[in-house]
């Protein structure tokens, strides 16, 4: 199944060993179908970024690469608790966010090595995919650019007067950037309906939060502005999805914006470039065995009697999805050169 190791995960209510030791309530039970579906999408995610990252390596993806293996729970749990018309705004740490909001692999990996076929035709690579359709509204390299884009696409929604919350996602290094506070401010003044959601991997670009977070309780970043927030383990997608919906409908009934710390953990270096001397290799590894956000599901599973075979059978045709992206991706034609010209704005 996953690439942790065949083992049910240690019972443990935080990513405590690597991280801070906050302790959480025990999250809603999921019924079978639900931890089905969380399976499948975060193997779809897992297996894609395992598959890119060999196409890295082999020199078919070009530029920055940023996997998000470790952290799929966040993004999978959050899209379960978001209904159509939600939107969605990012990072450069992308990949997972366009899959869990339904934008094929082919398409995104197609982006990766350049192609036309993909969904910003070949221009944008690894960092800047968009789809208006899926209501995601881009990965974006400029740290923390995409909270105060989110908190326009919030305004954009009040100002329609939709239910529709937007969630801006940002990592812990981006926390401490200036317009997120910016954006924090005027998103309670005029109680817009965002989910600010802050993916606590620790280590931001290869520092600990403890050497570059005065406060590292994340959830409590909106404090000064009367925003509430909580701390989420984040490698459990029960947990997120409970969470997910309690912000979701604190926005939806007009109450403002909603912080959420998802404590995650990411198993590779920053980027594909980035060799995470920073840690130890059994810090890593102890991560994978006891918390691993996929083990973690197909352990509950085989509990509930789905046998070995179904799941391999999920693996498996999860793995030919991502097959056959990459075989795309390979042999799509790269696009033409006009195309240099196009959506040129001045």
């Amino acid at each position: 199944m996953s690439s942790a190791k065949n083992t049910a995960p240690a019972k443990k209510t935080a990513v405590s060993e690597a991280g801070n030791g906050s302790q959480h309530p025990s999250p809603p039970k999921f019924t079978k179908e639900q931890e089905l579906k969380a399976l499948r999408e975060m193997l779809l995610i897992r297996r894609f970024e395992e598959k890119a990252g060999q196409l890295y390596g082999m020199g078919a993806i070009g530029g920055f690469c940023h996997l998000y293996i470790g952290q799929e729970a966040v993004v999978v749990g959050m899209q379960m608790a978001l209904k159509q018309g939600d939107q969605v705004i990012t990072g450069y740490r992308d990949h997972g966010h366009m899959l869990a909001c339904g934008m094929e692999a082919n398409g995104v990996m197609a982006e990766l090595t350049g192609r036309k076929g993909g969904y910003s035709k070949g221009k944008g690579g690894s960092m800047h995919m968009f789809s208006a359709e899926k209501h995601f509204y881009g990965g974006h390299g400029i740290v923390g650019a995409q909270v105060s884009l989110g908190t326009g696409l919030a305004f954009a929604n009040k100002y329609r007067g939709n239910d529709n919350v937007s969630v801006a996602y940002f990592g812990d290094g981006a926390a401490n950037q200036g317009q997120v506070y910016e954006s924090f401010n005027m998103a309670e003044l005029w109680k817009l309906p965002v989910i600010y959601v802050i993916e606590n991997n620790r280590y931001a670009m290869g520092t600990a939060v403890h050497r570059s977070s005065a406060q590292q309780d994340f959830s409590k970043r909106g404090v000064s502005f009367g925003i509430p927030g909580e701390q989420v383990d984040g490698m459990d997608v029960r947990a997120v999805k409970a969470a997910a919906d309690k912000a979701a409908k604190w926005c939806r009934e007009g109450n403002g914006p909603y912080i959420l710390e998802m404590q995650t953990y990411r198993y590779r270096g920053h980027s594909m470039s980035d060799p995470a001397k920073y840690r130890t290799r059994e810090e890593v590894e102890k991560v994978r065995h006891d918390q691993d956000p996929i083990e973690q599901v197909r352990h509950r599973l085989l509990e509930q009697k789905v046998s070995e075979q179904d799941l391999k059978a999920i693996d498996a045709d999860v793995r030919d999805i991502v097959n056959a992206s990459a075989e795309f991706a390979q042999n799509d034609p790269e696009p033409d050169p006009s195309e240099l010209y196009t959506n040129i704005y001045r």
